[in-house]
This record gives C-alpha cells, structure tokens and sequence, in this order.
C-alpha cells in the first residue's frame, strides 16, 4: 500500500505530460504533488497511528531544508536579467558565435561547461553562466533546443560531480564515511568512461546534425551589435564572479554580489536600453527615477528587448525574480509530498521491500543506484537521495564487506547525476527555467546523465576495481 502514492502521482504527471506539454509546470504538477500527498495521507490514517501535528512538523521540515536553494534560485533569476540586459551574455554570445565552428560546438559546450564546474564546484551557476551563452551560441549555429541544453548539462554535472569544492561531492563521501578525494578517484572507474561516451556522441552528432548556414550566425551578431554595446571589458564580470568562486566564498554572496556588480555594469555600459525598459509600460515618472526604476524591473521582472530579429528577441528576453516563481511553488509542492511520505512510514516500507531483493555486488549497487533515482522522483532533491540511500545502504554494504566508497559512488551514480533528469525535482526545475528548454524536451540528449547509472552497474557487474575490507 506504500507504494500507491508514488504510482497515483506518476499516473498523474503522465497525464499531466500529455495533456499540458511544456506547460506541465505551470501548475498541473503541483497538483498533482498535493493530490499524491493527500493520498499518502489517506493511507497513512488507514495504516498507522499519526496525528495531523506530526505530519505538519514533517512538511514544514522538509520545506525549511529548501531555504537556501529557494533564495539561491531568486538570485539566480536576477542574474539572468542583469547578466542579460548588461551586455555581459550578449558579449559572451558575440564572441562565442565567431571562436567555436558548429562542427565542434556541441562537444566544446560539454568539455567547457565541464572544465568551468570543475573548477567552481556548482552545476547551477555553471548552467546560470556561462551554460546560457552557450544556448545562443547554439542557437545561433542552428542547433535544436534539446541538443544544446544536453550537452551544457553533460559538462556541467560532470564537473560537479569530480569537483572536490561541489557540495554533493562532499555530501556523499562525509555521509558514507569516506575520504573526499578517495571518493572522487575512486568515482573517475565509472565517471569518465560514461563522459567519453558521451562526448564521442556528441562530436559524431556535431559532423552529422544539419545546422544553419553562416548567415544565421551574422544575423545574430548583428541583431546583438545593434541592439547592445558589445566590448569585452564587460566579461571583467564573470572573470571576477569566477575569483569569488574560486576563493570558495558562500554561494549565495557569490550570487548577490554578481547580481550587484552586473546592476551597477548595466547601469554604466547601456544606459538607453536601462531607459527604454522603464518606460516600456507607459506609466510616467521623473527622469530621474528611470534608470532605478529600469534596473529593478531587471532584477524582479521580465524584460522583452526587441533586437529587430525574432529569435535573438527570444533568446535576451528575461523574467528575473518573478520567472523563478513557478519553480519555488513545485519545490514547496514537492517537499510536501516528501514530508508526508516520511511521516506516514511509507518511505520506511518502500525501503524495506527493495532491501529484500539483495544479494550480490550486482544487486546491491544497483538497488543503491536504483534507490538513488527513486529519491530524486518521490522526494524532488538531490541531497535528501544521496543522504537517504547512503543511510539505507550503510550497514548492508558494512555487513557484506565492501569498502564506503563503493558506497559513496553508486550514491553518486545514481543521486547527483540523474536529479536534473526529473521534471519536478529542484535540478530539474532550475535547469529546466533557466535554459528555456523544458526538461523532457533536453532528457534524451542528456547522455552522461542517462549513461552514469548504467555504468556503474556494468562496472560492479564485471566486478572491476570492486574492493572488500581485509579481514
């Protein structure tokens, strides 16, 4: 009976999916996210003795653990209006358009978004960054949505999963007893082979994929050049937001002073633009409040910049702050039905029942994977799937022999990479709202993600570099 709410809310986001598209999110997922966890209730009730306050004290828990991931989203959404409308993303575009040939693009996005994670530790603000220049360089060169978006995410999950300053990294290796960078050498067996893999896809896939003629590429940079003031002292930004990160300061100063560097760049670098997008919407006020009134509006609103060509008019068009609103309601949604289900003692039956079909190496890492992937659809977050299946799987991997960071990896394997594959998930959702691209739209190309988890059951399966404790 535990199991029900997680089929009726599979069966209601599928419906969901076929009815709604792309605008699943907009509300029919969270829905059905309450609807599961007033089902869970139900059974619940039926099943076990619990009051209404425990099961409230659950839910306000869960929803308090995403306090900082909410703020960091705000701050993310105002920095793809500042970084937008400042010229910063506009003349990383410009560049980008003319160094990276298309044949090349798809892979040079992967192996750049990899070596920019790797070094900051956070596939998010890799994805925020650079990962948004690189969907108009993409589009510019006439790739599809899904494609550009598959392999931003490929690099940057690959970063943020060796990157010895990336909070799941050190996560899974504290969590499972392990040291940090044991965990992260021992990760590289299965992390490597499954990124070679998929950036030879990729490569294949730039030679092979029909993309536009040099005009649309020109057509961009004129669009930009008319419509921005492109000069490359502008990416002093990112060169300094990339120091910030570096000298490991907290993530969300990191955000706010981006935002605020970027706010005061906007106001210096394109003053005319600031202006017209105060008065875009008719009220009139003092001259002098226009260009406060103009970088607020970036910074909480949407923004719509007509360049003279449509889809450069889509691509530098933003909705700051308030964009990020839906996403903020599906994680609230989400941590609902997470609290719910572990107030109810339903997480604890599904656990039990999955622990019973264990056997050998093959079996016990693929429950952990499989466990891992599980977390990120009934729970929606990466950390609770990492944390949970770490402490489900710690006293059988203990019992059986096996060292922790078999442990922590397939924690990893099946937990950090696959977070962003899930529609609801806060992964899914952020990378989802940020590219533009919706998250069954960029799935099937997001080939490391999808390659991980079979990998590592592949390479437990050949028994490689599987390691006992010595008696």
């Amino acid at each position: 009976m535990s199991f029900i709410p997680i089929f009726v809310l599979i069966a209601l986001v599928t419906c969901c999916v076929a009815v709604f598209g792309n605008a699943t999110l907009d509300g029919a997922s969270q829905v059905s996210l309450l609807v599961a966890s007033a089902v869970s209730v139900m059974i619940g009730e039926l099943t076990k003795k619990l009051t209404w306050k425990d099961l409230e004290q659950e839910i306000t828990n869960k929803v308090a653990s995403c306090t900082p991931a909410i703020i960091i989203l705000l701050l993310i959404g105002a920095i793809s209006g500042t970084w937008m409308v400042s010229g910063i993303v506009p003349t990383m575009i410009y560049y980008g358009v003319q160094i990276i040939r298309p044949e090349v693009f798809l892979i040079s996005s992967s192996v750049l978004c990899a070596m920019v994670s790797l070094l900051i530790g956070s596939s998010w603000t890799t994805v925020a960054t650079i990962g948004v220049a690189l969907m108009g360089i993409g589009k510019a060169h006439g790739f599809d949505d899904g494609w550009i978006a598959g392999s931003i995410i490929t690099g940057a999950y690959f970063g943020d999963k060796l990157s010895p300053i990336s909070d799941t990294t050190v996560l899974a290796s504290s969590v499972s007893g392990t040291p940090l960078f044991t965990h992260i050498k021992y990760m590289m067996n299965t992390t490597v082979p499954a990124f070679i893999i998929s950036l030879s896809i990729f490569f294949v896939a730039g030679l092979m994929v029909e993309v536009s003629h040099e005009g649309n590429a020109l057509q961009f940079m004129e669009a930009l050049n008319r419509s921005f003031v492109i000069s490359p002292w502008l990416l002093v930004v990112p060169v300094v937001t990339g120091i910030m990160i570096a000298r490991r300061w907290p993530s969300l100063v990191v955000l706010f002073l981006a935002v605020f560097i970027a706010a005061i760049v906007a106001l210096l670098a394109q003053p005319a633009l600031i202006r017209r997008i105060a008065v875009a919407d008719g009220i009139s006020i003092h001259d002098v409040l226009l260009p406060y009134k103009g970088i607020m509006q970036v910074c909480y609103g949407s923004t719509n910049i007509d360049t003279g060509a449509a889809e450069v008019n889509q691509l530098v068009a933003t909705s700051g702050m308030a964009g990020m609103m839906p996403t903020i309601w599906l994680i609230i949604c989400a941590q609902t039905f997470g609290g719910v289900f572990t107030a109810t003692g339903q997480l604890r039956d599904v656990i039990g029942v999955i622990l019973r079909f264990v056997r050998g190496t093959t079996s016990l890492v693929a429950s952990t994977v499989g466990m891992s992937l599980f977390f990120n659809i009934a729970m929606a977050d990466q950390y609770l799937a990492i944390m949970l299946s770490s402490s489900m799987f710690r006293d059988t991997y203990k019992e059986k022999g096996y060292e922790s960071r078999l442990l922590s990896r397939s924690c990893e394997d099946g937990g950090t990479v696959t977070s962003v594959l899930v529609p609801w998930n806060t992964c899914g959702l952020t990378q989802s709202t940020v590219l533009g691209v919706s998250t069954l739209t960029y799935l099937p190309y997001c080939f490391f993600n999808i390659l991980s988890p079979v990998v590592s059951i592949l390479v437990a399966a050949l028994g490689w570099k599987i390691y006992r404790k010595k008696k």
